[in-house]
């Protein structure tokens, strides 16, 4: 009785919410507008400084808040590192802050953090949750995608080069076809780009079976990561919240549909498909490809056959099990004093008939092999630089999959945009083409509503990533069933000066934490907590958790062990050594000492770590993680061995460094939380160290280890702390 009650009560629920969601057009929802020239508002206080504040502080005015004081330099700092690299600043930085009284002071930080090298790894790290990123495939057998670092590698590179957002965006989708139109300018680097399309998870464990899922997850991405929009819900009916229609669903599959990407292998068909090239265009490189395949495949296919079972192999082999057993039978009868001679002899003899038919086999390989050798130096380029990538396919127009079945298709649907967004202007597809260029340009073309969703979609994720929270609470849902952002004419403001001033990501940093809203403290006021708890109207800065990838960069950095080069590929194993099944899956992790967004990641595992400290899901586009607090965190710190490493680590630099005990303590302050140390936390610090050494000296351990074991557990206790852990 109780369940049914609970059904009723849900389809009650459900009904009201469509009905609510259907009596709101989508021709008048904020976010399906085109953007409009804002005004800021006066500032009859003329507290404001900067244009962010003159909207912020109108809303505090309009709620009652009063905004608290501006954060201290030592607090700032820490703030604007964390934010813009993901690395704490070291003593040294916070030293010279401290000491530059000049107005400038605060702009130049900024300025050289934007342009360290630190800060694309930072900030793509945050591209890569939203387009669902990992190294391995997502099959049954989750099967190595050994090129994908180059895509990470993009992405990375094109943060630090402050790449037009619309530049990104094109390349992303269309970079293969931008090649063409520029006569193959920047192939590699555009080619590469396109490994946001090769990223769609796939399915089952034979090439483009599930071609209908791969294309969907695809859809999904696209319309979550760039537009703000589900549109899952729209492959099998019209959108039950948003105006987004069945036929707008299949319009975009088709584009898709028109493009081929790669294929890594799988369980049950280990050939790698549709790889590209990022040397030759994709129609030379298969005409190479195929040269290639007809010169060194006899070859290959010759050498497998001399290696396989014939009479050389056959003695190589049997010599080479029975000789260790020899030796052992040596060794054995020596130790009793026996004579041994005769089985020297044998043991000569095998040794000899072993290396001799080692050697005839290598004569009869020398001429295959060494022709191989010479027609893959000269096919090298083809070979070695390759790409997991997207280019055209044969274009097509699709027909809707009634209700979402893909053995049942209806009507023909052209190749286009949603109609909702377009204005009623069909999308102009030249004959030939899959239609990505034209999508990818519509996406960002100025004064339509699809360039307005777009851009105000990405200023919202940048400042998210600045406050804790957006504008807009739900990041990668900006329809009718998503939040409505706090501040519209603010969200407004910045998405027009994102496009006025060339679809900059560095400069939209610059106009963010340069308001006196990013600068305030987190100091809490009882009188504003009690009207806005969360502080969404900005009366003060949100204190925050650093996120799974800063807390482990950190502590490689305060240890010392920070490899702070870029990592390169994975150590995959060779492919044909690869015997991935559903049931044996690929699930290496490999240890580093880089930082995090260089972590191999899986695609149906997640990594051990990032799993426990709220990392991104990879099967899902991940707008905004969530924030837990679990047991296994604690018990992650306390055990790991991880943080053991960088505990002994810091403990090292701490004892390796001139001065007493005391002196130690408070430059562990400055490097581990960025601010000095109190008389009564040193003097904390002092007995810690004094109780703990004599324990170990109670308990009789060596005296070497005293010393290091007593700053090691300080060490700890210091990485594991919530200030560690915390962005003020």
């Amino acid at each position: 009785m109780c369940r049914r009650r609970d059904v009723l009560a849900f389809a009650v629920l459900f009904a009201a919410v469509v009905v609510r969601a259907q009596s709101s057009s989508g021709d008048e929802h904020w976010a399906f507008q085109p953007l409009k020239q804002v005004t800021p508002p006066e500032d009859p206080t003329g507290g404001a400084l900067k244009t962010i504040d003159k909207f912020i502080l109108q809303k505090l005015r309009e709620e009652q808040l009063q905004p608290v004081d501006p954060a201290d330099k030592r607090t700032l700092i820490r703030r604007i590192y964390f934010d813009l690299i993901g690395l704490p600043p070291t003593p040294d930085q916070i030293d010279a802050f401290l000491a530059d009284t000049s107005p400038e002071a605060y702009s130049k930080v900024v300025d050289r953090l934007l342009a360290s090298q630190y800060y694309g790894e930072r900030w793509g790290r945050h591209w890569l949750d939203v387009v669902r990123y990992a190294d391995t495939a997502g099959d049954n057998s989750d099967c190595p995608v050994p090129e994908m670092y180059l895509y990470r590698d993009y992405v990375i590179d094109a943060l630090n080069a402050d790449k037009p957002y619309d530049v990104f965006i094109h390349e992303q989708l269309a970079g293969d076809l931008l090649v063409k139109e520029s006569s193959g300018e920047r192939l590699a680097e555009r080619v590469t780009a396109t490994g946001y399309i090769a990223l769609a998870k796939r399915f089952g464990n034979k090439p483009y079976v599930y071609r209908h899922m791969e294309i969907g997850d695809m859809i999904d991405c696209t319309g979550r990561a760039l537009l703000g929009i589900t549109m899952a819900c729209a492959r099998c009916h019209d959108h039950k919240f948003d105006p987004m229609t069945n036929e707008d669903y299949y319009a975009l599959y088709g584009i898709f549909e028109s493009t081929n990407y790669s294929f890594s292998g799988s369980e049950a068909s280990k050939d790698r498909l549709n790889l590209v090239s990022l040397v030759y265009p994709q129609a030379e490189y298969l005409k190479r490809k195929q040269e290639y395949d007809e010169k060194a495949g006899p070859l290959v296919e010759q050498i497998k056959e001399l290696e396989g079972e014939n009479s050389l192999t056959t003695i190589i082999n049997k010599r080479n099990d029975e000789i260790p057993l020899l030796e052992q039978q040596i060794d054995q009868r020596e130790g009793k004093g026996e004579d041994v001679t005769q089985l020297r002899e044998k043991l000569a003899r095998f040794v000899k008939e072993r290396d001799e038919a080692r050697a005839a086999l290598a004569e009869k390989l020398k001429e295959p092999k060494t022709q191989l050798a010479e027609i893959e130096q000269q096919y090298a380029p083809l070979v070695e630089t390759i790409a997991f990538a997207a280019h055209e396919g044969k274009p097509t127009d699709v027909p809707i999959q009634q209700m979402g079945d893909h053995e049942d298709p209806g009507e023909i649907v052209k190749r286009g945009v949603p109609q909702f967004l377009a204005g009623g202007r069909a999308l102009d597809v030249p004959e030939g083409t899959s239609g990505r260029l034209q999508l990818a340009r519509w996406l960002t073309e100025e004064g339509t509503l699809a360039g307005g969703l777009t851009a105000r979609v990405m200023v919202n994720r940048i400042w998210q990533h600045h406050f804790g929270q957006g504008l807009v609470a739900t990041p990668s849902n900006f329809g009718l069933n998503g939040r409505p952002p706090t501040n519209p004419a603010l969200l407004e403001w910045l998405a027009g000066q994102f496009v006025d001033r060339g679809w900059s990501i560095k400069s939209m940093h610059r106009l963010i934490v340069h308001s006196q809203a990013y600068r305030r403290s987190s100091r809490y006021d009882a009188d504003c907590a009690a009207k806005d708890p969360a502080a969404e109207w900005l009366w003060r800065y949100n204190r925050r958790c650093l996120d799974a990838e800063a807390i482990r960069d950190a502590m490689l950095a305060v240890s010392g062990n920070l490899d702070r080069n870029r990592s390169g590929p994975h150590p995959f194993p060779p492919q044909k050594e690869w015997g991935y099944s559903q049931h044996n899956p690929f699930k290496e992790i490999y240890p580093s000492n880089h930082r995090s967004v260089y972590l191999m990641t899986l695609r149906n595992l997640r990594h051990p770590y990032l799993a426990i400290f709220d990392g991104p899901d990879p099967n899902l586009s991940t707008g905004k993680r969530t924030r837990s607090i679990l047991p296994q965190q604690a018990l992650y710190l306390m055990n790991n061995p991880f943080v053991g490493q960088q505990a002994a680590g810091f403990s090292q630099r701490l004892i390796e460094m001139d001065g007493d005990d005391e002196g130690r303590i408070a430059w562990a302050h400055q490097v581990a939380w960025g601010r000095v140390a109190t008389p009564a936390e040193i003097e904390r610090g002092m007995d810690y160290l004094e109780t703990y050494q004599a324990q170990l000296s109670h308990d009789d351990a060596p005296e070497d280890r005293i010393k290091h074991e007593g700053w090691t557990s300080y060490a700890r206790v210091m990485l594991t702390s919530n200030e560690f852990m915390y962005v003020e």
